[in-house]
């Protein structure tokens, strides 16, 4: 690993500083510059006003997609619609890496068990990987390898187990080096650049999945992205992510979280569809192997690898990769915890985590000055999407709610002035048109759910009592734990790998 530049500490800075001088500038701005507040607020209602009703678009646009790709027979597609130029289906193999830490078997085998579970596919195509940690305990992973040789010895087409090493040098412990360790060692044990080779797989007709130990792939998962790898001329720059759903548990965690829940999963449905073709791979995603290959696997030092490993195989491949979807839901389990406090906390850590990706920012502001080749535009629109992302994030939360009524509140001179005085109604009328699309993502959300997850007047009321506790949840759950992981980043300070606890299948 190379040390990175010290201008390194400038742009890592970027997240924290913005997201505070935006939550700052509703104060300060009320007694100085009381009009520019205003206009910023009013524009920035506006943009959350048009990115609302795009957001609920496109989910409500995504839900057909997802009803269609569901009666889809991918098999049959592929024999009716194959061509000269794509591979043939006979040579495709998928490669799925399960990275798991101290994980109970019944919770490991919700990924095992939806891998065998596809349909249209033929299973021996497979190949799982079980990425397991040395600092788990051997006799722990051994339990583990044992259960799970004698449930799925002969189900796959290949199964592996790999122990990766702990305290390596230039290494921090998460999903990241796991998962880096199994596909490395995956390609060193089966996979060849020798074409004539029978033993061992070409490099070239190989996907690679990277999962959680609680992933619940959809049955025609693979089939579809077998059509989909075969088919793209693109194949070897391209990710595929679904959208990823919290619906297993999702009514035996608490309200906060379910909130959470709610909202993400609808407008992950939104994201991949996004015109803009700037959306990252995120959680469970697929690609080729070759793209990962030359991106070098995951950097043994990034905790947030999703988006990370998207901008490794970007800038490897000359700006070439992009994601592509796959509308079939991938369904994961929210966080839970022992109590309802614990719960909150493990979300807020998952949270925490997530935004920790604002790491992000000065790789790719660094990598983007170095590679030339890229046009300037696919550069500097990357660079764009990234801050963007991440400010939002942490400081939407503050405009939307206290931007829209501390001027006039701290500044009583303001409230005299006609855009002081129009700025509350303006503001109040925006965020109400704002429960439009509001309620079509919750409407999208609940007929998505499993019907295991709709039963019973208890749950409907559940589900709709939560809603008047909407502002606090975001707050808590997202808003927070997205500044704090933004402010440690900006006074320099390191961030912790945790776990997101899961909980066994019942």
């Amino acid at each position: 690993m190379k040390p990175k530049p010290k201008i390194y500490r400038l742009w890592e800075a970027i997240p924290g500083f913005f997201a505070w001088m935006v939550i700052l500038f509703p104060i300060w701005g009320a007694y100085l510059v009381p009009k520019a507040v205003a206009y910023f607020v009013i524009s920035f209602l506006v943009y959350w006003l048009y990115q609302s009703f795009k957001s609920s678009y496109l989910a409500v646009f995504g839900y057909f997609k997802i009803k269609a790709d569901k009666k889809r027979d991918w098999l049959e597609s592929f024999k009716e619609d194959f061509r000269a130029n794509w591979l043939h289906y006979a040579d495709i193999n998928h490669v799925i890496i399960i990275s798991s830490y101290k994980e109970l078997n019944d919770v490991i085998e919700m990924a095992f068990g939806s891998l065998a579970a596809q349909v249209d596919i033929d299973l021996k195509k497979l190949h799982v990987v079980l990425a397991q940690e040395a600092r788990a305990g051997q006799e722990n992973n051994q339990k583990t390898v044992d259960y799970f040789l004698s449930n799925y010895k002969d189900t796959f087409g290949s199964l592996t187990f790999t122990e990766h090493p702990a305290n390596l040098p230039g290494e921090t412990p998460g999903k990241h080096t796991n998962e880096a360790w199994a596909a490395k060692y995956f390609k060193k044990e089966f996979i060849t650049t020798n074409p004539r080779s029978l033993k061992k797989f070409s490099i070239n007709h190989l996907t690679l999945t990277s999962c959680d130990v609680d992933t619940i792939f959809h049955p025609k998962y693979f089939s579809a992205l077998t059509y989909r790898f075969a088919s793209n001329p693109n194949r070897y720059v391209r990710f595929w992510q679904s959208p990823i759903f919290w619906h297993h548990n999702i009514n035996d965690v608490p309200g906060p979280i379910r909130i959470i829940g709610t909202m993400g999963n609808v407008i992950h449905i939104a994201n991949i569809q996004e015109p803009d073709g700037l959306f990252f791979n995120y959680s469970c995603y697929s690609s080729s192997y070759k793209l990962i290959d030359l991106a070098g696997y995951w950097d043994p030092d990034m905790i947030p690898e999703d988006w990370h490993i998207f901008l490794q195989a970007f800038f490897a491949s000359g700006g070439k990769a992009l994601v592509e979807p796959i509308f079939l839901p991938t369904i994961v389990d929210a966080p839970e915890g022992k109590t309802y406090w614990l719960a909150l906390k493990n979300r807020y850590n998952q949270c925490l985590r997530h935004a920790w990706g604002a790491i992000d920012i000065p790789y790719t502001i660094e990598q983007a000055r170095i590679h030339t080749e890229i046009p300037l535009i696919t550069r500097v629109l990357r660079i764009f999407k990234i801050i963007q992302t991440h400010l939002i994030w942490s400081s939407n939360w503050f405009v939307l709610t206290l931007g829209t009524s501390l001027p006039v509140i701290l500044n009583p001179h303001f409230f005299q002035t006609a855009i002081g005085y129009n700025l509350p109604r303006i503001s109040n009328l925006i965020l109400t048109i704002c429960l439009i699309p509001l309620f079509i993502l919750i409407i999208l959300d609940w007929k998505l759910r499993p019907v295991s997850q709709k039963k019973g007047f208890k749950v409907f009321i559940k589900n709709l009592l939560q809603w008047p506790f909407f502002p606090i949840a975001t707050l808590t759950m997202s808003v927070l734990p997205g500044l704090h992981s933004h402010t440690r980043l900006l006074f320099g300070k390191k961030l912790e790998y945790k776990t997101t606890v899961k909980k066994a299948s019942v």
